[in-house]
């Protein structure tokens, strides 16, 4: 186990669950400096813990604004949505690099995330927009955790395109296909 010192500038969080114990220990072996080492184990816990609700909290932002971004035929916030979604991103792998022992919590603490669905639902609505309301609560706010944490975003729904049908008596789909230089993406399932 690494020593105190080193482990609180590589992982915050272990250092401070392990300090947590090591103040607990020292209760139950019946020190006898004045210290409330219960109270104080339990302080110390609350600090780590505050880093894997950062956590939530960033990937909360970054979930909602994906489901905005994937569902909401709105413009004009886009790019202030993409960009929300870029800084946060760089914050979750701020708070991994700072604090390793939160990645075996990445799934779970993203799928806790995914409960910020209905809320940006109801903000979609209260925004007029009903139709992409009904669609992020059909969705539920699961994403990939390399959806979430890469450099992907989704299509908007106004530049979802699918391929057009080909017209009676032409060349096979597959044919023109290769020819066609398109740039758009095909839409979310």
């Amino acid at each position: 186990m690494p020593d105190g010192a080193s482990l609180y500038e590589t992982d915050f969080l272990a250092w401070s669950l392990q300090q947590a114990e090591v103040l607990r220990a020292a209760a139950r072996a019946g020190s006898n400096l004045p210290l409330d080492f219960e109270n104080l184990a339990e302080e110390i816990e609350d600090l780590g813990r505050r880093q894997r609700t950062e956590l939530r909290r960033r990937l909360e932002t970054i979930i909602e604004h994906l489901l905005k971004l994937q569902f909401s035929p709105a413009r004009d916030p886009r790019n202030g949505r993409e960009s929300t979604v870029r800084r946060s991103r760089r914050e979750v792998a701020k708070l991994l690099s700072e604090n390793p022992s939160l990645r075996p919590m990445l799934a779970s603490v993203t799928a806790e995330a995914a409960d910020i669905a209905p809320i940006t639902a109801r903000d979609l609505a209260g925004a007029g927009e009903a139709e992409a309301a009904a669609a992020v609560r059909a969705h539920g706010g699961a994403f990939a955790e390399a959806q979430v944490l890469d450099d992907w975003f989704p299509v908007p729904p106004a530049t979802c395109l699918s391929p057009p049908a080909p017209p009676a008596g032409s060349a096979p789909a597959a044919a023109r296909a290769g020819r066609a230089r398109s740039t758009a993406r095909p839409c979310p399932a």
